[in-house]
């Protein structure tokens, strides 16, 4: 191919997958599956390798991220950017309309009412159609140069087209934030893989764009969402919120999905409480309601304070909250040597749940709340999901309570904890450096035993600890060792529990090569990234021997996955275990593997189950998915292709019908498994 043919080509690749980046991430109409928008990609990214001058800063290939940087620099806002007065009850509400209204005594007043989006703000500016910079708000004058994780983002535009009345320079204010689902899932990969679960989504975003190595952005499920301007360079302006919301989504950008119009107090409040009511269906997190006035002109006539707009106020909905006693703060040791300090409380109903322990994350968050053993303390579920410690209550305080020193040793095998550093920035979490700790042994061997690895029943804790604490098991290759009668010798264990953990240990012999790999315990490899690993690699020893640059060349496997499953498999006791696991005669095979030059019939297909199948159990239909090279997700979205549907199928199908999704029944199923 010619310079200018794959310029052409290359023009028009960038142009269509822009044009699917906006229909999938901000309209969430996806026009094409994700089988080709993968072709696509592809294609240009083969281009630009032959072809590199046709890199350019917009180009589609740059949202994967590029090198880590060595440190933020600061970008000064040329407009400054405000914070909003906050307010918790209509009446505060109807005092500040009244204020407005004594500026505005002769005006008819027109308000507009949007989600206010729980996450990070950020300022965007865009000279001659390219984003040039992102920064974060910082003081309001001075903020983090953030622009390599911003343009991650799927869905924000890198460029917008120029035409008549584009603003040579345009500064936009947004919210970026975390979908719910795609929290839960960043979640539950890091849970999986020995890593600290992120408290909310908020903090999950505020961390993300902290990353100083933009391909960790570029691997976690950010939005954002875009309501206000800075500098604006241009002859036309927007001269209120609904048409300024209008135009921003004419370029392409993404805005509140909903807002309501009022013309009275009443009529504010009324869309404050129907916004409640609808918010928790959002796929992000709403802490309230931001109540601006519509006119531009009028919004001048208000001015400011030197830190908020009088022109607008956010209205925060008050979290479900409980106030209990702090009984004491216990330190729990995780399979990687992670220790997190919990906080176990007096019981107390929370949200229609008994709520007894709370976690406190790390020893910074616990110095920062300035939580102590004896406080009586405010908890509410972070995002509506964990269990957190919000406040103390201080001045309930007696004198009594007692402050919690952090450990510097291992409360298990006195080992000197350590901190290392993770993704460029420093690492809050403590870690027991004792691979032979207890804890981490028990963790190790109840790992490699859960439903999501192994799946050996009756490997519990209780039991666990007990093969641990005789010495009869200390790593997973010695539970293939074990005797009915050891077992059985237990306390708690009679005959029949010991005989029926014996044949699930046996019977895990030819389990999926996934859940050995899973069940290895690597850090950072959950259960998704195990599987990619076995699609990827046709058996246990071809992954062992694959260099850190092969696995990074691997779809889902960034380089800090990369690393850890090199210097995993590269320590010699771990490469020891392994060849345990062969004597033991484990299945080092793979059923995901495809080769390169082979797809699936289900490749690129995403499906969800739901109710109970005449015959498959969800694990014989998961398995025939990802052999035909397909994906199973927990929860329907618009990526979702198929719901495979059961008795008793329940909301996921109502969405799955709402959505317009494929919806199959056993019987087609195991058709379309048959092929044409």
């Amino acid at each position: 191919m010619q310079p200018a043919e794959a310029k052409a080509r290359h023009d028009q690749l960038a142009e269509e997958i822009r044009r699917n980046d906006h229909a999938y991430y901000v309209a969430a109409q996806p026009t094409i599956s994700d089988h080709e928008y993968d072709r696509l990609y592809r294609e240009l990214l083969n281009l630009e390798q032959e072809f590199p001058e046709l890199v350019t800063p917009d180009s589609p290939s740059q949202r994967v991220g590029g090198q880590p940087i060595d440190k933020f620099e600061s970008i000064t806002h040329t407009m400054p950017m405000m914070s909003l007065d906050n307010t918790y009850s209509p009446e505060e509400v109807q005092a500040f309309i009244n204020r407005v209204q004594k500026l505005l005594p002769d005006e008819s007043l027109d308000w507009i009412v949007e989600p206010k989006v729980d996450g990070v703000a950020v300022s965007l500016r865009y000279e001659n159609g390219a984003l040039v910079t992102g920064a974060t708000r910082g003081d309001g004058t001075t903020g983090d140069n953030i622009t390599a994780n911003l343009k991650t983002i799927r869905g924000l535009p890198l460029r917008i087209e120029a035409g008549a009345g584009t603003p040579k320079v345009l500064e936009l204010r947004g919210e970026v934030y975390m979908t719910r689902t795609g929290f839960e899932k960043l979640n539950f990969e890091r849970e999986s893989a020995g890593d600290e679960k992120f408290a909310n989504p908020r903090n999950a975003t505020a961390g993300t764009l902290k990353q100083l190595d933009p391909r960790i952005a570029a691997n976690r499920p950010l939005r954002v969402v875009l309501y206000g301007a800075g500098e604006i360079d241009a002859d036309f302006r927007p001269t209120t919120q609904d048409t300024f919301l209008t135009w921003l989504r004419s370029l392409g950008f993404r805005t509140s999905e909903r807002v309501w119009h009022s013309g009275t107090a009443d009529e504010v409040l009324a869309a404050i409480a129907e916004l409640d009511s609808v918010r928790r269906k959002f796929d992000y997190e709403t802490d309230g309601a931001v109540i601006k006035l519509n006119d531009f002109a009028l919004r001048q006539h208000c001015g400011a304070t030197a830190k908020a707009p009088r022109w607008a106020i956010a209205y925060k909905y008050a979290p479900e909250q409980a106030e209990t006693v702090l009984r004491d703060i216990s330190i729990q040791i995780g399979r990687t040597g992670a220790l997190t300090p919990v906080a176990e409380l007096k019981p107390v109903l929370l949200a229609g749940t008994t709520v007894k322990r709370a976690t406190l994350h790390n020893e910074e968050e616990l110095r920062r709340k300035d939580v102590r053993i004896g406080d009586r303390v405010i908890i509410e579920k972070a995002g509506d999901i964990i269990p957190a410690v919000v406040r103390v209550v201080v001045e309930q305080r007696t004198g009594a309570e007692q402050v919690f020193l952090f450990p510097k040793q291992c409360p298990e095998c006195s080992s000197n904890v350590t901190r290392d550093s993770v993704g460029g920035t420093a690492n809050v979490v403590w870690r027991c450096p004792n691979p032979d700790c207890p804890a981490q042994v028990r963790g190790r061997l109840e790992h490699f035993c859960s439903r999501g690895a192994m799946d050996i029943e009756g490997g519990g804790e209780v039991l666990i600890r007990q093969l641990a604490d005789h010495g009869l098991a200390l790593d997973a290759s010695e539970l293939y060792r074990l005797k009915v009668e050891e077992v059985a010798a237990l306390d708690r264990m009679g005959e029949k529990s010991a005989q029926n953990f014996i044949e699930g240990i046996a019977g895990s012999r030819q389990r999926e090569l996934w859940r050995l790999i899973f069940g290895l315990g690597i850090l950072h490899v959950g259960t998704g990234v195990a599987k990619s690993l076995s699609r990827a690699f046709p058996n246990l020893d071809t992954l062992m021997h694959a260099t850190e640059e092969d696995l990074a060349a691997l779809d889902d496997i960034g380089p800090v996955i990369a690393r850890s499953v090199a210097d995993w498999f590269n320590n010699p006791d771990n490469s020891a275990l392994v060849e345990r696991f062969r004597k033991a005669d484990l299945n080092f095979e793979s059923d995901l593997f495809q080769a390169a030059d082979k797809d699936g019939i289900f490749s690129g297909k995403t499906f969800v189950l739901t109710g109970t199948l005449p015959t498959l159990t969800r694990t014989e239909a998961t398995a025939r998915i990802e052999a035909l090279g397909g994906k199973v997700s927990t929860s329907v979205s618009k990526n979702t292709h198929y719901v495979l549907a059961g008795e008793d199928a329940g909301s996921k199908l109502a969405k799955a019908e709402k959505l317009g999704i494929s919806i199959l029944s056993e019987s087609m199923f195991l058709d379309l498994c048959e092929g044409p």
